[in-house]
């Protein structure tokens, strides 16, 4: 399972950094090298960010055995000692989670920044179009900080993403969290439709 996983997610980043690769090197050839727009640059910034992403799914897959502080009943919660190798990895697992929340929002707001960045190119001196990228930018601004500041906050004190026991609460659970995944799905839904709402006449 963990190796199907690792493939299936080595294989998106690599696919995605050839599309980032194409996507640079038809740039250069339409501008040249000195012409490339902030977009252009911060989409190699993307590669980086989505290679750590994808070292940290990684990481929980393999070398955590995919465990978090989640998919206990209250009886295994009470029983496992707190210095055994599986609280360490539940321990381990569930804060690189919270890491691998933090860099999977940030690949998609990035995305989102290099996106509205292009239409804000395209657009330039189309006043009926440019307010719809001024509101964009408004948008990615406040939607990712409510994303941030929920994963973040969402779970008080910050020290119980990964608590076992007690039973922290499905919110505190970050491999399952509802609210994080709530929001982060329906705050990344609702900028993707407006961007994509922009150019549309």
């Amino acid at each position: 399972m963990a190796d199907s996983f690792a493939s299936e997610a080595f294989t998106l980043l690599s696919l995605g950094i050839v599309i980032i690769g194409c996507r640079l090197a038809a740039r250069i050839r339409m501008v040249g090298v000195r012409k490339l727009d902030f977009d252009d640059y911060l989409m190699c910034f993307v590669a980086i960010v989505y290679a750590l992403e994808t070292a940290a799914a990684y990481l929980v897959g393999s070398r955590y055995m995919g465990l978090a502080n989640n998919g206990m009943s209250d009886e295994e919660r009470s029983m496992l000692n707190p210095s055994s190798h599986e609280a360490t990895l539940r321990i381990e697992g569930s804060k690189t989670q919270v890491i691998g929340w933090c860099l999977y929002t940030f690949v998609l707001w990035l995305l989102k920044i290099c996106m509205n960045a292009c239409y804000s190119r395209v657009t330039y001196q189309l006043d009926y179009l440019e307010y719809r990228v001024k509101i964009g930018w408004f948008l990615i601004g406040v939607t990712y900080l409510v994303v941030l500041l929920t994963i973040l906050l969402g779970c008080q004190p910050f020290q119980r993403n990964w608590q076992i026991y007690p039973d922290p609460g499905n919110h505190c659970q970050p491999a399952v969290s509802e609210i994080n995944c709530y929001v982060v799905l329906f705050l990344n839904i609702f900028t993707d439709i407006w961007l994509i709402s922009i150019p549309v006449p």
